[in-house]
């Protein structure tokens, strides 16, 4: 139930779930924390105006797959140039959801290389039981992905030294900030944290007010900006964004962060090191890992696989799959348990161990995350790697030991990554590398990899169409599958960056009409001022497509069925249908996603001595 304690007021007011309104802090001393907020991050107050909302709720338990959050009606904003729109309810749509009214609406305004790291990588070899003799707690190496000291490019470090009281760092599309419950700073995607740690502080002050209130703050609303708050264990994560995303999207990003923190760290000992010391400083175990972070979120930005939660296959002849498939089935050791093969930032194939099948699929998220890591810096392509990882969505409390290695040398566009649960075995997968190798060498297989391309939208031979994006669910064996989608190139008048970006931000806003919490869809079509779009879910697929803006509706409902029928006769070469599995003879101490002893081992790893 929800109690407006602002009734009077014109525009939208604190939005507080559960507790009496009795309960909650005063709405003046609220409005003087949010104007100190504002004075850090906006050029104008943000609480000095009716039109800022506060958007609060009850405690929860909030899951790594809780995503979701109440919907407010800035979500439905669109973003500009979006033009008018038809939605429609598709006849497959629950019983119990009313069908929506069609609307129109339109807004006005437009939304308006990263260098080479160079320098001699270091073989890492994790063999002894504490991770501070795996480079933890050592002086410029903190965290366990950071073996090799991975240079910083000028472009980083100059967003590390921005002035956080320029204009042009306020003017920055979307922040985001991580810190502890006691208020230290942790990560700022752009400025110092030294610099930021007062903009911290308020942050935390806000968050615990809320708290004293028995609430928690989950987003602050103004004119141009929106504030999201995710608080995960003792860390607290916030983002800032006049991106006009809807809440929902922007907390799934904060996720997206976290998630990258725990598989560095693993959520067990981050929890265990606030327990006995709250005002810890997170940085020193982070140290070197803002580079990461940083193309996290770059990715985030430009990649609509983290939208659509779904991995981005490389378009491939289901026979080549197939028989670089059946070569890492081939290439298997004790304990050994994902096998992983990824071509141009694209996965080419996955095998996975049928014990673990049983038990959980691997998430996309967690995929992200390791291509995220490898496409992290050049220095991974110098040699073969092993590292401890964890993978947040399967495990989040326990480490998987990664062997990362490039097939391709110097071009380094073929990568294989292995995952085994035990910390000792680097030779024996280092030697199903050299397996592999060979076999790929005498298929003539690297070749045809590098002549694989992704595929052109004219190749589906639809007029007008001039992008989609695919996500199908109808696959086979679906609730053990890890979720896929295909999209053809960006293409004219795609070209820019720019243009890019305001296409994404298009799709970003059909997705969050489709998803949205209060009144979720089935189907819109929508026009805008330069193009027309269309987006469609049903229990088979979820579907976006964008046209030239004079296309009608009837014939865009015409082109889509042709699309989908092109890409049911490509689904071989677009799509993993039939994932290959492997069987071994694991440890039963490490084969298992839940097991007691493997957990201990994760998380009794030396972190607390440096405490």
């Amino acid at each position: 139930m929800e109690v407006d304690p602002h009734q009077d007021r014109e525009a939208q007011a604190a939005k507080i779930s559960g507790p009496p309104a009795e309960s909650d802090p005063p709405a003046d001393t609220l409005a003087t924390s949010l104007c100190l907020l504002g004075n850090h991050m906006f050029p104008d107050p943000v609480a000095t105006n009716a039109c800022t909302s506060i958007n609060r709720s009850e405690p929860a338990s909030l899951q790594p797959s809780d995503v979701s959050a109440e919907d407010p009606g800035p979500d439905a904003r669109p973003p500009p140039n979006l033009g008018a729109e038809s939605v429609t309810q598709d006849s497959e749509c629950q019983s119990d959801v009313p069908a929506p009214p069609a609307g129109r609406g339109t807004e006005d305004a437009g939304v308006g290389g990263a260098q080479s790291d160079s320098g001699e990588f270091v073989v890492t070899m994790l063999a002894k039981a504490k991770l501070e003799e795996q480079g933890i707690g050592v002086k410029g190496r903190s965290s366990p992905l950071l073996e090799a000291g991975i240079p910083e490019p000028p472009s980083f470090t100059c967003h590390r030294d921005e002035d956080v009281t320029a204009d042009s760092w306020r003017r920055h599309r979307k922040h985001v900030f991580v810190l502890s419950e006691a208020g230290k700073p942790i990560y700022s995607r752009y400025g110092s944290e030294e610099a930021l740690s007062s903009t911290m502080g308020v942050m935390m002050a806000l968050v615990s007010f809320v708290q004293s209130g028995d609430n928690i703050i989950r987003s602050v609303y103004s004119e141009e900006h929106t504030v999201v708050f995710l608080q995960k264990g003792p860390l607290v994560l916030v983002c800032v964004s006049n991106s006009r995303q809807s809440e929902q999207q922007l907390r799934g990003e904060l996720l997206y962060v976290y998630y990258q923190i725990v598989s560095m760290l693993t959520q067990a000992s981050i929890s265990r090191i606030f327990e006995h010391k709250k005002n810890y400083d997170l940085r020193r175990l982070l140290a070197g890992s803002e580079k990461i972070l940083d193309g996290l979120l770059n990715l985030v930005d430009s990649d609509p696989s983290f939208l659509l939660a779904a991995v981005h296959c490389l378009p491939l002849a289901s026979s080549l799959r197939d028989s670089l498939s059946q070569i890492l089935q081939k290439a298997i050791t004790p304990n050994l348990v994902f096998s992983i093969l990824i071509a141009k930032n694209q996965l080419l194939t996955i095998v996975q161990e049928k014990t673990v099948i049983e038990d959980a699929r691997l998430a996309p998220a967690d995929v992200h995350l390791l291509l995220n890591l490898i496409g992290a810096s050049s220095a991974f392509q110098a040699g073969e790697i092993w590292t401890p990882i964890c993978l947040p969505l399967f495990n989040p409390d326990c480490y998987f030991y990664a062997y990362i290695s490039y097939l391709d040398p110097p071009e380094c566009t073929v990568c294989l990554l292995l995952l085994s649960t035990d910390k000792e075995a680097f030779y024996a997968v280092a030697e199903c590398k050299r397996k592999i190798e060979e076999a790929m060498v005498a298929q003539n297989s690297l070749s045809l990899i590098a002549k694989a391309q992704s595929y052109s939208v004219s190749q589906v031979g639809v007029s007008d169409l001039r992008h989609f994006m695919y996500k199908p669910f109808d696959v086979p064996d679906n609730h053990r599958q890890l979720t896929q989608f295909t999209s053809p190139e960006m293409e004219a008048p795609y070209s820019s960056e720019e243009e890019k970006m305001r296409l994404l931000d298009l799709y970003r806003y059909m997705h969050s009409r489709i998803h949205s919490t209060s009144r979720p869809l089935k189907l819109i079509y929508h026009v805008a001022e330069r193009e027309t779009l269309l987006a469609w879910v049903t229990s088979k697929f979820e579907l976006y497509t964008c046209f030239s803006p004079l296309v009608t509706k009837t014939c865009a409902i015409t082109a889509i069925t042709k699309l989908l029928r092109w890409i049911k006769k490509e689904e071989d070469r677009l799509f993993i249908r039939y994932p290959p599995k492997y069987s071994t003879t694991p440890n039963p101490s490490k084969s298992s996603k839940s097991s007691r002893s493997d957990q201990q081992d994760a998380t009794d790893n030396g972190f607390l001595s440096l405490l």
